[in-house]
């Protein structure tokens, strides 16, 4: 949210610089994100000064150009060619002085220096308006008046609005300081904490009166509950035209565009007080009826943007005797929307229901400054007053007279909402004691009146526009924010207790697998749980009926929870490659997210990506591209790293892996992980290979074995090594020649491992070679040969036997 100092002035008469003053906010709750200047003419006319032509003759080198000498305040007249038909010995002019920077319509900018024209010097440039920012005329230089001083700066001379706009990072909480109005009634409350008292000014409506009562229209409201209050006036012959240029400055410095003066006048007070207000052009209000009322579902209308929208029965809707008007609290139609054929208009100033219009803006995909407001909640004794003040800025700006009596439909007026203050609460709460005098004036300047007092507490009252405030704790926010959080003491001595945490938890088994999959390169990622339905037709395992939808998305693309870790994960892969980074791994912990007929489910995962090279290349370490045995390390190694160690494989069958494995353990599915298919990757832009591995959380959390840890002392004895050069079936996997192996020799046998394998011609057809060790210890004495041999011999037979293995 923009707001301009300048304005913010109009409420409050201070001299305080907006560094202070932005400070200030911030301290108040309203955070300054930055501050920007605005000017009314970009440069502010800096260099521009008034001139007297004392000559005024025919270019000797030039038809259409003269060449002038000006007074411009100097000691000496300077000399300037000039190209404008209309300037003439004796005018006043703007004058370009050299080193002055200009700048065109689309902000381009240019130095006047001196030169040489047609071989004449020209020391500066009598200006036109639209050179100097000040208007759209080209035809000719501007003529100024002929009592103006040579030498005069023109910043003395014209109008300019210079200011600077506060950013605020306003909390939807805050509607009640979603104005000018509003921000200066905290600003206020602040610096009388500060002990500075300064006066609020509120804009008057004392001089509001109705000329005649030749415009009245018949209002109804159909919906009391939809719009507890509804008002509005006619205003009669007025002209709609271009608006004042302090106007469309105090609208362009918070970022909005001038449209025409009726416009802008609902514009200004929406800002100024954080009402919304809707002018309707009153002779193409049929029936001279206005209806607030809801209309069939699938009833067409057309908004200001030129949009066809379909309705829904609940969207509350302002309609003539026979057609719908306007969107109520949302957007204008464009058939009663206010031209420059518009000479009377009804004003309309109303309390809509927050939610009411939240949901019918969230449908229609619209949102106004209007809804902004009106689904946080305005202040519902606001309305006439900004009628008024609306109606009387108008009249001011546009002419015209107000032809009917104000409207106000207001059945069932809303009660004062009353709260009980403790004073213990109070210390409880903050941490230390305010005095009581202090909390009485915070509480008045935050006009919360104080209906009674007892030894315990007081009974407050609060005003209607802070509809944020509805509990002891909410104004007991308010006391602090204005007391300072900053004149809070810290305490030395801090005060916690201590629960015994069991380390099984899992939030430290994530903590565990986080420290150690960084100890390997990976880097966490956090994606967003809401993601696009079309996703689901990507990955034949999803289906549509499983998808939970959301009733209100924030966007179309964001409207579905997702069902796979996998998609969201591709997308920061394409995010990170499009942008040079390809060597990538990563990990997220999350949910996914699935609908049956009965339930709902959530399902907790543990995902990993990686693609691209194993290591950055270098001179002394070429580069190595990421391979399915690597990953699979990986994935196996998160698992021991978690206790978890009797796992069998089997072969996957997720149709998004081109090819992986499935790790099992007690009959639980733990990890799908592999290769992603290559037509997947391409959806996402992704031309290299992608390995994703999917852990089920949920059942390793259970699977995780509580147990301590078991330490042993390093064997007396040494091992021993021997190997095998097996000729096999191509069919024949590491898998069987391991498992055959330990089946043979449990005692004495600790490890077999794989360090070769070779295929070739001169290998028979269909046979492969696989070298392989194997590791023999006996903890207890030293082995003898004796021993190995029989060993090496029974593991021969057995692979001869069970696999039909020759020794190479």
């Amino acid at each position: 949210m923009n707001i301009s100092y300048n304005w913010l002035k109009q409420f409050l008469n201070t001299d305080w610089d907006s560094k202070r003053t932005s400070e200030l906010l911030t301290d108040l709750g309203l955070e300054v994100e930055g501050v920007t200047t605005y000017e009314s003419v970009k440069g502010g006319l800096k260099g521009i000064v008034v001139g007297h032509v004392l000559t005024c003759d025919k270019h000797p080198n030039a038809d259409r150009l003269k060449l002038t000498t000006v007074d411009i305040g100097l000691e000496n007249p300077v000399q300037i060619v000039c190209g404008a038909p209309n300037v003439d010995k004796g005018q006043k002019v703007p004058v370009a002085t050299i080193g002055t920077t200009l700048y065109s319509k689309e902000g381009e900018s240019w130095t006047i220096k001196k030169g040489k024209i047609r071989g004449e010097e020209s020391h500066g440039m009598i200006c036109a308006e639209d050179e100097l920012g000040l208007g759209e005329g080209h035809d000719g230089i501007m003529i100024l008046s002929e009592i103006l001083e040579p030498g005069t700066p023109c910043a003395e001379v014209f109008e300019l609005e210079n200011d600077e706009v506060f950013e605020i990072g306003l909390t939807p909480n805050r509607a009640d300081a979603m104005s000018h109005y509003g921000v200066a009634r905290d600003l206020k409350a602040g610096l009388k904490q500060k002990e500075i008292e300064i006066e609020l000014i509120t804009p008057s409506t004392s001089h509001f009166h109705i000329t005649d009562r030749s415009l009245k229209l018949d209002v109804s409201v159909e919906n009391n509950d939809l719009a507890p209050r509804y008002c509005g006036v006619t205003i009669s012959n007025l002209i709609v035209q271009q608006s004042p240029n302090w106007l469309r400055d105090r609208l362009k410095a918070i970022g909005l565009t001038p449209i025409n003066n009726i416009v802008d006048a609902t514009n200004y007070v929406l800002h100024e007080m954080g009402q919304p207000l809707h002018a309707f052009d009153a002779d193409r209000i049929l029936g001279k009826k206005v209806i607030v009322k809801t209309l069939p579902k699938g009833t067409k209308f057309m908004t200001l943007d030129g949009v066809e929208r379909e309705l829904h029965d609940e969207d509350l809707m302002i309609c003539d005797s026979e057609k719908p008007m306007c969107i109520a609290g949302v957007f204008g139609g464009i058939n009663t929307g206010v031209t420059e054929n518009t000479r009377s208009i009804f004003l309309e100033s109303a309390y809509f229901d927050p939610i009411s219009i939240r949901k019918t803006a969230k449908r229609h995909g619209l949102n106004t400054d209007a809804s902004f407001r009106f689904e946080r909640g305005i202040d519902i004794e606001n309305v006439e007053y900004s009628l008024k003040r609306a109606a009387l800025l108008i009249k001011e700006i546009a002419g015209g007279d107000i032809t009917s009596d104000i409207v106000d439909l207001y059945p069932k007026k809303k009660s004062d909402y009353e709260v009980f203050l403790t004073f213990d609460k109070i210390f409880k709460l903050i941490g230390q004691e305010i005095p009581r005098d202090t909390i009485k004036s915070i509480l008045a300047s935050l006009e919360i009146k104080v209906k009674n007092v007892t030894e315990t507490g007081m009974g407050l009252v609060i005003p209607s526009y802070r509809v944020d405030v509805q509990r002891e704790v909410d104004v007991i926010e308010e006391i602090l924010r204005v007391y300072g959080y900053n004149n809070i003491a810290f305490k030395d001595k801090l005060n916690a207790s201590i629960s015994p945490i069991s380390k099984y938890e899992d939030y430290k088994l994530q903590d565990r697998t986080g420290d150690f999959l960084a100890a390997r390169g990976f880097y966490e990622i956090m994606t967003n749980s809401l993601t696009s339905p079309s996703y689901v037709e990507l990955i034949n395992d999803l289906k549509v009926e499983q998808s939970v939808v959301m009733l209100n998305p924030l966007s179309t693309d964001l409207s579905a929870m997702r069902q796979s870790m996998l998609l969201n994960g591709l997308e920061t892969i394409s995010y990170n490659i499009n942008r040079k980074n390809q060597n990538l791994r990563f990990f997220e912990f999350g949910k996914t997210y699935h609908q049956f007929e009965d339930k709902r489910v959530e399902n907790k995962h543990l995902s990993l990506l990686v693609t691209g090279n194993r290591n950055n290349t270098g001179w002394a370490s070429p580069s190595k591209q990421t391979d399915f045995f690597f990953f699979k390390s990986v994935v196996e190694s998160i698992l021991r790293r978690l206790g978890i160690s009797n796992f069998s494989s089997k072969p996957i069958e997720a149709t998004l892996f081109s090819e992986g494995l499935t790790l099992v353990s007690k009959k639980k599915k733990i990890v799908d992980f592999g290769v992603i298919h290559k037509s997947l990757s391409k959806k996402f832009d992704i031309k290299q290979e992608v390995l994703f591995a999917d852990f089920n959380w949920d059942n390793i959390i259970e699977l995780v074995p509580k147990s301590e840890i078991i330490f042993k002392s390093i064997p007396k004895y040494p091992e021993v090594k021997r190997d095998f050069a097996l000729l096999l079936d191509n069919a024949i996997s590491f898998k069987e020649i391991h498992d055959a192996a330990f089946q043979t020799e449990r005692n004495l046998l600790k490890k077999v491992n794989l360090f070769d394998v070779y295929t070739g011609n001169k290998l028979p057809k269909g046979k492969k070679s696989y070298a392989v060790s194997f590791t023999l210890q006996d903890n207890n004495s030293t082995l003898t040969d004796k021993q190995i041999d029989k060993i090496m011999s029974k593991l021969q037979n057995k692979y001869e036997k069970d696999l039909g293995a020759q020794l190479r």
